[in-house]
């Protein structure tokens, strides 16, 4: 059988940009389908730190593959949980911290884990911490400023002290404010009121530590009423705006029919990709005609895909190994139109090159003009997450895998590169937005079968190339040109790779087969003539030495 061919020119004269590793952030939520209490932070467990102090409670299993994979950055307390959230809740003696109704996810928040042991958990992972704060209150946020990163002499500073740690944290990453523009957030904005908020909580921030770098909130749509006001008012105070993007895979519905949404969950990246282009290029614009002489960034601070189902089946509820309990569901007749996220759901190997696409349009975003600098996914830990942590134990998901292949794989400049090989037309699905009626919104589009992200180390004496064979079925060999010559390739290269041993598209890990789909490493590998059999459903990056 003939497979399909393809070439990849890479050029390494033209170095597109530098890769911030920021954009293989986290995030944690508090009262988010065990992102916390039953993730990170287990009291009574036999797996978590007991005795007395603020690392009372975190579980040491999953501070272990944290600690493991290195993580740039982690976003917390929300998310939605911190439009109603008060900071002043979360610290001081655990037995006297209020119980409150948690208005954004339901239930009751305990407080028990707060900023001093959330900050305590990122220095035992090594992590920078951003912080959310609410922007419904200034003073509120500006004290929480003061008692993590002041020196002075006040109250809130010996506070600190009596807490546990005299010198400051110094918390450098803020975000102001959470999906402001969004009707389900408690303190709700129009553009012009959270342009003047934002610009009012920058301000006053800044004047207690002058270091600390801002996220202010940007819009997944109608973005030029939004941006413009908030860039007239704040666009001088703030380093970041944000974006929100979701997938969406509907698979655990529609596999029954025999589809398992693969093609559409791995195309899915397009989207992504032109997405922050055009907001990108928005910003920008607006940027100009405001004014504004800042540097400014996006920071893509929520994203994955999500895994849909029914919303008339019973709620998933978690299981012991790592998925979620099996339950008794009708197989849809057509498409259902009210749909839901199942929070328990295992991620896929199709997840995995959805996760590795999203990384290869960020490492070409660095030479837009605004550039992604900042992405968290949500969630680190349970809940969609790359660790799924359970009574019994803790283990990698399939998207951990991707997060450890590309920062411990790849360089950090970016290579202009080009794919000339086998594409596919296809309805290509708008992340989770929906029409009237519950259907995804779908366009047009040509989906290339495999995706190359370029990259050189920091010496530039190694060239690793990420290589998404998107294709279900069939291996695609690609020559490698580098330079315009393809002799100028070395002959072998080190080979690691996630996928190409996997057969079911939609396989994950679990306590009881925890490697199911995981990083092979083949060692030196031959690569005559710069060919390379790329497998089907797979993510290969090799290492050249130059």
């Amino acid at each position: 059988m003939t497979h399909p061919s393809a070439t990849i020119l890479i050029d390494r004269s033209r170095e597109v940009g530098r890769i911030d590793p920021q954009i293989y952030g986290h995030f944690l939520e508090s009262s988010f389908f065990g992102n916390i209490e039953g993730g990170v932070f287990d009291e009574g467990s036999p797996l978590s730190y007991d005795g007395p102090g603020v690392r009372s409670g975190l579980r040491k299993d999953v501070l272990t593959l944290c600690r493991e994979l290195g993580l740039p950055i982690v976003r917390w307390p929300g998310g939605n949980f911190a439009s109603p959230y008060h900071w002043e809740d979360g610290i001081g003696s655990r037995d006297s911290r209020p119980r409150r109704l948690e208005l954004a996810w339901g239930g009751l928040e305990t407080n028990r884990f707060g900023t001093d042991e959330f900050l305590a958990w990122c220095a035992e992972v090594g992590t920078e911490p951003y912080l959310v704060h609410s922007c419904r209150d200034v003073d509120e946020a500006v004290r929480w400023v003061e008692y993590t990163n002041s020196r002075a002499d006040t109250a809130y500073t010996r506070r600190r002290a009596e807490n546990g740690r005299r010198e400051p944290y110094g918390v450098r990453y803020w975000g102001i404010g959470n999906e402001v523009y969004g009707p389900w957030q408690y303190g709700h904005r129009s553009a012009s009121e959270y342009a003047g908020a934002a610009r009012d909580h920058a301000r006053f921030m800044r004047l207690v530590d002058p270091d600390i770098r801002l996220v202010a909130v940007g819009i997944p749509w109608e973005q030029e009423e939004w941006t413009r006001p908030l860039l007239e008012q704040a666009g001088n105070l703030v380093d970041y705006i944000s974006l929100h993007l979701y997938g969406a895979s509907t698979h655990l519905f529609s596999s029954a029919s025999g589809d398992d949404d693969y093609d559409a969950v791995v195309a899915q990246p397009a989207y992504f990709e032109q997405r922050i282009q055009d907001y990108s290029h928005l910003v920008a614009g607006l940027a100009a005609k405001a004014g504004v002489n800042r540097p400014l960034a996006l920071a893509l601070d929520e994203w994955n895909i999500r895994h849909l189902e029914p919303a008339s089946w019973p709620e998933p509820s978690p299981s012991d190994e790592g998925g979620f309990v099996p339950r008794d569901v009708a197989t849809p007749d057509e498409s259902p139109t009210n749909l839901r996220v199942n929070r328990w759901s295992p991620r896929t190997l199709a997840d995995a090159l959805f996760y590795a696409g999203v990384f290869h349009a960020l490492h070409r975003g660095t030479d837009l003009p605004v550039p992604p600098t900042m992405a968290n996914t949500v969630n680190l830990v349970n809940a969609n997450g790359l660790v799924v942590a359970r009574p019994g134990g803790a283990v990698r998901s399939a998207s951990y895998h991707v997060w450890d292949l590309y920062q411990n794989s790849l360089g950090n400049r970016a290579l202009a590169s080009q794919v000339d090989g086998p594409s596919r037309s296809a309805a290509l699905r708008q992340g989770d937005e929906r029409e009237r009626g519950g259907r995804h919104t779908t366009r047009p589009a040509v989906v290339a079968y495999l995706d190359v992200s370029a990259t050189l180390t920091e010496d530039r004496r190694f060239l690793r190339i990420a290589v998404i064979n998107r294709h279900r079925s069939n291996p695609i060999r690609a020559r490698i040109v580098l330079d315009g010559r393809a002799e100028t390739l070395p002959p072998s290269a080190h080979v690691r790779d996630l996928g190409a041993d996997v057969d079911d598209v939609l396989a994950g890990n679990s306590l009881i087969a925890p490697d199911s789909v995981s990083v092979r490493d083949r060692g030196r590998v031959d690569v005559p003539s710069g060919e390379y059999d790329f497998p089907p459903h797979s993510v290969t990056v090799l290492s050249f030495a130059l």
